[in-house]
């Protein structure tokens, strides 16, 4: 039974807080912060999802004038180096224009508007627009013009490029279209004490993946920012996250949120808890933990399900009827368990803690130093269960996602072109630069477009899975939309997403 209404304003078990007291380490004080948001109900209107109007809205008053981060400094190592950076229809490109100096330019030629450039290049020493030859140093500042003469009211001073607003932060580049806008540091505020275990300036991006989506931005990017779907969209998660007890908090432009894992989801009974099924394998065979249900993988695309009472039904990857006298299961254990698999995962083995939840997570705990103790040394043995278990992952307005502590994922989100109802998820993975070695090159972008199976880049590991237990709401949530006046999200739980609506809603009232 799903728990409901606990007549308390939390979800039944054990807090966050309460949590960390148990740690088998000294927890850093910042993760005791807290910072909810002021209650509720945030409601917003369904056509945001879909409507132009609201699409160019965001362009004119979002994109245009907010911080937003383009690439990674790793992108653009030489000097003369550029990357395009595309969002919505708007265009720029950044470049690196000395050792330590970056430039942003909107990717548009001042004599007929061919974009300067339409991919990445390396070691440029002009900007040079291949329609008629127009050309601008690394700093923006007009060269050359075939025939000038025949242009005599143009000059440096009136056609040099427009210098975009940069600002970096953790290896990342930001720009701003906003001439007026305040600095970055301003507007990113205390967001570098959350990340003084491992800074991002000593990351490196180790994956890159990018996979079109079929719906709104906001959609996907709200769909990555909470722990209340796990109830429905992750079960094979409930056996070992705190999802309802989350911690979430806000702070400025940016919103935090903290699961505990080794604890077990308030949705199920200590008994499963006390109880774990000791022959599940993490891909081919999962019991779900709110029916008791065991979910087997027969071949790709054939599951069986196997109920408490010994009736079994047969059923595809999508969760649909095939055969058995059990008729109903669950889409997103068939996708896990029926779905494609990278190679090796069939014969991955499975690795189930029992014990308490303090003892299951300073096993846990213990088997993470070990696996960094290479990369880190033996500062790892100073730092807490928390930190190397949890997921603590933030939200940064108005797009990007970098997760906490030991965790190496980065999100990003953004509108697909001109199309309201696609957009590009993007996930890399910045992980720690070895002790005493060279920061390695940074990975290249694996794209994935709509009917790419998150599974073809292998790179993603598991997380391909629960990307595609993800991504699988996602084109029925866009459709829904339409049908739908408004959306509400939870006063505590769905904290991330309010705090995004209310910047949001400041920022295009702007």
């Amino acid at each position: 039974m799903v728990e409901t209404l606990t007549g308390t304003d939390r979800s039944a078990g054990i807090s966050y807080n309460e949590i960390l007291d148990a740690d088998s380490h000294p927890v850093r004080p910042i993760l005791r912060v807290d910072s909810p948001i002021a209650p509720g109900p945030t409601v917003v209107d369904a056509s945001i999802y879909y409507s132009r109007e609201q699409h160019e809205l965001e362009k004119e008053k979002l994109w245009k004038r907010v911080w937003q981060m383009a690439c990674h400094e790793d992108d653009i190592p030489n000097v003369g180096d550029a990357f395009v950076y595309d969002i919505s229809s708007l265009s720029y490109i950044v470049v690196r224009s000395s050792e330590d100096e970056f430039r942003a330019f909107p990717n548009a030629c001042l004599h007929r508007g061919r974009s300067l450039l339409h991919e990445n290049e390396k070691k440029l020493h002009l900007l040079r627009c291949p329609f008629h030859g127009w050309a601008w140093s690394l700093e923006g500042e007009l060269k050359e013009v075939p025939c000038h003469w025949d242009f005599p009211t143009v000059s440096v001073e009136t056609h040099s490029l427009e210098s975009i607003q940069v600002g970096r932060w953790g290896g990342f580049i930001f720009i701003n279209p906003d001439p007026d806008a305040g600095s970055l540091e301003e507007f990113l505020g205390d967001l570098a004490d959350n990340f003084t275990l491992l800074p991002f300036e000593r990351r490196y991006k180790a994956v890159h993946v990018a996979k079109r989506l079929p719906c709104n931005w906001k959609v996907a990017q709200e769909a990555f920012s909470e722990a209340y779907h796990t109830v429905a969209t992750h079960p094979t998660l409930l056996g070992t996250l705190g999802d309802a007890n989350s911690k979430y908090d806000v702070f400025g432009n940016y919103s935090r949120a903290i699961s505990a894992h080794n604890v077990g989801s308030p949705h199920i009974t200590s008994e499963r808890y006390d109880n774990p099924y000791m022959e599940q394998t993490p891909f081919t065979k999962q019991r779900h933990e709110l029916t008791g249900d065991v979910y087997e993988r027969m071949e790709e695309g054939l599951v069986k399900v196997t109920r408490t009472d010994d009736r079994t039904g047969y059923f595809d990857d999508w969760g649909r009827y095939l055969d058995g006298d059990q008729f109903h299961a669950d889409i997103h254990l068939c996708n896990w368990v029926g779905g494609r698999l990278a190679e090796g995962m069939e014969d991955e083995p499975g690795n189930v803690y029992t014990g308490t939840f303090a003892e299951r997570r300073a096993k846990a705990g213990a088997e993470r130093r070990e696996s960094l103790r290479s990369l880190l040394g033996d500062d790892v043995d100073q730092i807490s269960d928390a930190e190397l278990l949890d997921p603590i992952y933030y939200s940064v307005f108005p797009n990007i996602s970098p997760w906490g502590s030991f965790n190496p994922i980065f999100y990003r989100f953004r509108p697909d072109g001109d199309n309201p109802e696609q957009c590009i998820h993007e996930c890399m993975f910045m992980m720690p630069v070895p002790n005493g070695e060279d920061r390695p090159a940074p990975a290249k972008c694996h794209f994935l477009d709509l009917e790419d199976d998150y599974i073809e880049a292998p790179e993603l590991g598991a997380l391909a899975k629960v990307f595609n237990q993800d991504t699988l709401n996602l084109p029925f949530v866009q459709k829904g939309l339409k049908s739908l006046k408004q959306v509400i999200f939870a006063n505590y739980g769905e904290t991330k997403p309010r705090h995004f609506h209310h910047q949001l809603a400041a920022q295009l009232a702007k």
